[in-house]
């Protein structure tokens, strides 16, 4: 585990997904006026150069926001330039598209947010942030950009692990973002264990599970293995952008996996989705899927 960087995949296609998503709970969420609590137990770097040797040694950003980053529409509408009538990004995407935005704010893309950056970017002052890392340089390049940050703590070690000490929050609201790398076997029954666990302490927190479309046995099951666990309600938006390969490896996509949904998410992903679909799609493979059960 120790091996992974995220900076490698900073900014593709499952983070878009990932983080349009986290976006949406976020903004409804804080709707909301009593304190909000953000917990992620695989957080990072937090933000990423995407001109430094890991995020240029495979550009995978460039098939993900750099993508949407060079459409004419996308542009227009950040630059507020788009004429009147004409079609825009879905408003859960062109939210997200404009959070980058400010992290670059002369227009260029030099820099992909992450998740805890993009939280930060959105949470209110007084809203808590637990943040966990377990690889000692990210961890540390994680303290740097927001262990100043008021009412936020940098946990350097495992965020399953961390994640029982953290629940329920004081406040009794929390969204929790659970994404780990899955380059372990491993990873996959500890989501499944940890994320029980955290509902017997927490039943009414909203869980994000990211996980990848792989050929592996272990990633086609985990989505029917998470619904188990969310007999209250759930939604799973799963974002498909290449065909399988030959060889078995390689990413075809990605879910996010929410766990008690709040309110309005539904709606907001059926318009993203599709156009993700399109945009991001290469070789006729873009696909959108969203599934849920709702109370």
């Amino acid at each position: 585990m120790l091996a992974y960087r995220h900076a490698f995949h900073a900014g593709n296609p499952a983070d878009v997904l990932k983080h349009v998503v986290l976006l949406r709970c976020l903004q409804l969420l804080l709707a909301k006026p009593k304190a909000l609590s953000f917990v992620d137990t695989h957080a990072g770097a937090g933000s990423y150069e995407l001109a430094e040797r890991m995020s240029q040694r495979l550009t995978e950003y460039m098939d993900g926001v750099g993508r949407l980053w060079q459409r004419d529409d996308v542009r227009a509408a950040l630059q507020d330039e788009a004429p009147r009538g004409a079609a825009l990004p879905p408003p859960a995407v062109l939210d997200y598209l404009r959070a980058v935005l400010a992290f670059n704010a002369d227009g260029t893309l030099r820099r992909a947010p992450g998740s805890p950056a993009l939280a930060a970017h959105l949470l209110r002052a007084s809203d808590p942030m637990q943040l966990f890392e377990l690889h000692p340089a990210d961890c540390r390049a994680l303290q740097a950009l927001l262990g100043s940050r008021r009412h936020t703590t940098v946990h350097p070690g495992d965020g399953f692990a961390g994640l029982r000490a953290v629940l329920p929050p004081p406040s009794r609201r929390a969204l929790v973002l659970i994404d780990p790398p899955y380059e372990l076997d491993a990873d996959y029954s500890r989501v499944l264990s940890g994320l029980r666990e955290a509902l017997e302490r927490f039943a009414t927190g909203v869980y994000l599970v990211w996980y990848p479309h792989l050929q592996s046995l272990a990633s086609r099951g985990l989505g029917r293995r998470l619904r188990a666990l969310a007999p209250a309600g759930w939604l799973e938006a799963q974002l498909w952008t290449a065909a399988p390969r030959a060889d078995g490896f390689g990413l075809m996509g990605s879910s996010m996996f929410v766990l008690n949904p709040p309110f309005g998410l539904d709606e907001a992903l059926r318009a993203a989705g599709p156009w993700l679909a399109e945009a991001l799609g290469r070789d006729g493979a873009g696909r959108f899927v969203l599934d849920a059960h709702l109370p």
